[in-house]
């Protein structure tokens, strides 16, 4: 009936798919392709969003080459990449132990498999403010332990240089840590159990066991939850905001903090453009190189 329907009113079943395609065709391109060839474009201009009438004067590749003369993006790279690789060492390595618990049962599994994955379902703002207010030297809870066990009672996380870019990676570890766990322990389910009894049976012991079949087998899932956390720890944003905002000073400037003062305090839109395509394409090659090792590790 459906069939003779599409016949009578000159539809082939490739035109009705298309029919149905192509609204999700147009909004693609509205809300993702064309944004970024504008960026591209304003990234070769002075254009400021404040003056939006003002003349726009083509620059070439000058902002391209301020950017990277900056010192001080350099120092935001920087900041970014100890971020980056402390906090996803941190969730690697306590989301596969959380995995490797719950992978087990025994008396409250539901219980704590949900507790442990509530952080992940809050929004990284609120997370932020929340964390803020728990470092806080006046009232803060943080500071009411650290006086509880002797310590000094005006202790300010957050104020301190040293322990500042430490405290966004324990709130964003704390965060994350549930959305590595959930893909690490797919990944120790989809492992056949005939391998473990094989190894049982050449009486292979239980650090053999982990070392000979359940990291080679994690290994895939692994290397793509570093791809993920990668992706959106380099543009972690809204979290870092509300908990230092960049400070004190510049220490906790990440590179997307770097990018918002730029387009929306300082206003140098076609600077702060040339910042957000140097940081997508470092963070697409970074993708491009996860993606092929993952496709070599499935080949093995």
């Amino acid at each position: 009936m459906n069939s003779l329907t599409q016949r009578s009113q000159g539809l082939s079943d490739r035109s009705l798919a298309w029919l149905f395609v192509t609204p999700t065709i147009l909004l693609l391109l509205a809300f993702n392709i064309f944004p970024l060839f504008w960026t591209i474009y304003l990234s070769f201009t002075n254009y400021r969003a404040n003056r939006p009438n003002a003349d726009t004067d083509w620059v070439g590749i000058a902002n391209y080459q301020r950017v990277l003369a900056d010192e001080a993006i350099w120092e935001n790279m920087r900041a970014t990449a100890h971020f980056l690789c402390w906090s996803i060492a941190l969730q690697l390595i306590l989301g596969f132990l959380l995995a490797l618990l719950l992978n087990k049962k025994f008396r409250s599994h539901s219980f704590w498999s949900t507790a442990i994955l509530l952080p992940m379902m809050l929004a990284p703002a609120v997370v932020g403010t929340f964390w803020k207010y728990f470092f806080e030297p006046q009232y803060g809870i943080f500071n009411y332990i650290i006086g509880f066990f002797g310590g000094d009672a005006q202790f300010t996380m957050l104020g301190d240089t040293n322990l500042s870019p430490w405290a966004i990676i324990l709130v964003d570890t704390w965060m994350w840590t549930p959305y590595v766990m959930l893909l690490l322990l797919a990944g120790l389910r989809s492992i056949p159990g005939y391998l473990y009894e094989a190894a049982e049976i050449d009486r292979a012991s239980e650090w053999t066991k982990f070392w000979q079949v359940t990291l080679p087998m994690m290994l895939p899932f692994i290397v793509l939850a570093v791809l993920f956390r990668t992706i959106e720890n380099f543009k972690m944003f809204d979290l870092v905001d509300q908990l230092t905002n960049g400070g004190p000073g510049a220490i906790t400037e990440l590179a997307s903090i770097k990018l918002k003062r730029e387009a929306f305090e300082k206003w140098r839109t076609g600077y702060a453009s040339a910042l957000a395509i140097i940081l997508f394409v470092a963070i697409y090659g970074l993708s491009l190189v996860t993606v092929r090792y993952l496709d070599k590790v499935k080949q093995r």
